[in-house]
């Protein structure tokens, strides 16, 4: 078995390496990820600038690494298309530091990885440890090395990903319950901080509070909030299938 790993947060991220460390037992293990942090870049791809590679080497290790000067979808895209001998069979994307839950998984890196692996056809899984305080990442890896290998197992239909939040879990503690959900609401009350340069110039920081808009209990935002292991199905396809008669119904023909 070929996995591919990529993350938003950079090769060195302890999230994942702790991860690498625990999928080499599964097979082969390649590393193609952004050689910084690259949070927050969603779907974006680099068309302006070459892409460059930096092949890295692990302690005690045989995975081969790659880090790439431009963002997660980058990296999994030129992963499969030019550096891997063969497509991967599965892609796994983390374990990022932080949750990716509701409409964080639009601006997502950790999921757009997954997502970019989906476009390629290659059954694709997010991680997120739901959690900004601990850097204990050995619960959450152990429980995606079991997880991804009943999806082989099982299989995922097309155009589709599974994003995986999963709480901090200490040693001798009880495992969290795992449940299915559908994707919450939240949205960002931005705070646009306005501040002058040293020359002078306006420039504005951004910061804000998160604001839970559905948080309903079969929602991942809920799950989460509860302790639990959320599991959410991501469908590629967003188009919204049951207005498409609606607006054939409009007569659009009469303003051509």
């Amino acid at each position: 078995m070929l996995i591919l790993i990529s993350n938003d947060d950079g090769i060195n991220a302890p999230g994942l390496n702790v991860l690498r460390d625990t999928l080499e037992s599964l097979g082969d293990v390649v590393v193609v990820a952004p050689d910084r942090p690259r949070s927050a870049t969603g779907l974006g791809i680099t068309i302006h600038k070459p892409l460059r590679t930096e092949e890295i080497s692990f302690p005690d290790s045989k995975t081969k690494g790659y880090a790439v000067n431009g963002t997660p979808s980058d990296c999994v895209k030129l992963a499969i298309q030019a550096l891997l001998p063969k497509a991967p069979d599965m892609v796994v994307s983390g374990i990022n530091l932080g949750p990716n839950l509701g409409t964080d998984v639009l601006y997502s890196g950790t999921v757009s990885a997954a997502l970019e692996g989906v476009i390629n056809d290659v059954p694709s899984v997010a991680v997120s440890l739901a959690s900004w305080e601990s850097r204990d990442f050995s619960y959450a890896a152990g429980f995606t090395a079991r997880f991804i290998k009943i999806v082989l197992e099982k299989g995922l239909p097309e155009e589709t990903l599974l994003n995986v939040n999963i709480p901090v879990v200490k040693p001798g503690q009880a495992a969290p319950m795992v449940k299915i959900t559908r994707l919450g609401k939240r949205r960002y009350e931005n705070i646009f901080e306005k501040r002058l340069d040293p020359r002078g110039k306006v420039y504005y920081w951004m910061g804000g509070e998160v604001l839970d808009i559905h948080a309903e209990p079969d929602t991942d935002i809920a799950t989460v909030k509860n302790g639990q292991i959320s599991i959410t199905p991501l469908l590629f396809d967003v188009t919204n299938h049951q207005f498409i008669n609606m607006v054939k119904g409009w007569n659009l023909d009469t303003i051509l």
